[in-house]
Formats: C-alpha cells, structure tokens, sequence
C-alpha cells in the first residue's frame, strides 16, 4: 500500500492546516494588516509546505528506496523521481 493511502489522515489534516493558515494571510492582507504579521504568516506557510514535503519524502523514500525487494532498476526509477520532486521544490 503506498504510503499516501496509508497516511492519508495525517497528510490531510497537514493540507488542511496549510489552507487555514492561507486563508488567513488572504484575509491579513485583505485586511490591510502590517507588514511583520504578514511575514510571520508567510514564514508560517512555508514552515507548514516543507513539513508536508518532508513527510511525503520520507515516506517515499522509506517505501520505496528502502525496499528490500527492489530490483536496481526500481531504486534508480525511484532515486530519479526523488530528484525531480527535489529539485521542482527548491526552485
């Protein structure tokens, strides 16, 4: 079972949280807020996107890279599939 079906719960209360703290940078600006309360939410997102990805990434790289029954050919699949997911990231 892959690992965003098995920890399905989690990852949906993380995007859940994300949307919140979203919706309340949108109504901080809306609002006309000062300028370090919209930093700090900013900052808040952000923190909130890299726990997410974290957990996705280890996850998959649990399940997958360190599968026991992985042929070669799979891990480097895999491996490849990481670094893309990296690097579309940390653009």
């Amino acid at each position: 079972m892959p690992h965003t079906i098995r920890d399905r719960k989690p990852l949906l209360t993380r995007v859940r949280r994300i949307q919140g703290q979203l919706r309340s940078l949108e109504a901080t600006l809306e609002a006309g807020g000062e300028c370090a309360a919209v930093l700090q939410q900013i900052a808040a997102v952000r923190g909130a996107v890299a726990g997410l990805m974290n957990q996705v990434l280890e996850g998959h790289i649990r399940d997958h890279l360190g599968a026991p029954d992985a042929t070669p050919a799979q891990r480097s699949e895999d491996i490849d599939e990481v670094l893309a997911a990296l690097r579309a990231y940390l653009r």
